[in-house]
């Protein structure tokens, strides 16, 4: 008996706290005895987020709006709307600007290379030591140059201008340009 009401109490508990079904599961293979086996725990699982999800979101408020300006491969000024905590490529991504991100922001490549305009540049913080050492595999690298993926959106970059270089450098493939997901 009391093993049945601590089986329906955790599934109980499971819904109450809005578990997914896989920790119903869980909390419902308790044995008999009212014990789970040893390897048995109950999972709790959060939604599923995808690389770049954050930037795929309107601003909250015009408190959080960051506007910047995109220069593509041809030349052409495209300004975009951002807001306090996005990521440069993603944003990138989500407004279709063809800046690569061959390795997801993960510091592995320089495919996310960009040049930043004027005082902008003084004011974003130091490169860290990975990003200096992709930088340095970059193609048509200058004193302004960046990652996009390690350059995150505040207040003070409201304005700035980011131009991408004619050519980036790929080693995964030639001509491979990832899909965001």
């Amino acid at each position: 008996m009391a093993s049945c009401s601590l089986a329906r109490f955790a599934v109980a508990h499971a819904r109450r706290c809005g578990s997914t079904r896989r920790t119903l599961l869980a909390a419902s293979s308790i044995g008999s005895n009212g014990i789970g086996s040893s390897f048995r725990r109950f999972l709790h699982t959060a939604q599923p987020r995808l690389h770049g999800e954050f930037e795929m979101q309107d601003p909250k408020s015009e408190d959080e709006v960051v506007n910047i300006t995109y220069i593509n491969r041809a030349g052409q000024k495209v300004p975009v709307r951002g807001k306090v905590g996005d990521n440069v490529l993603y944003l990138a991504h989500r407004y279709g600007i063809e800046m690569e991100g061959a390795c997801e922001a993960s510091l592995a490549c320089s495919t996310c290379h960009c040049y930043v305009h004027g005082d902008y540049f003084d004011k974003l913080p130091a490169p860290k030591e990975q990003e200096e050492d992709m930088l340095d595999l970059a193609a048509l690298l200058k004193e302004n140059s960046r990652l996009g993926c390690q350059i995150v959106l505040t207040k003070e970059l409201d304005g700035m201008t980011l131009e991408l270089p004619k050519v980036t450098r790929n080693f995964y493939v030639d001509g491979h340009v990832p899909q965001p997901h």
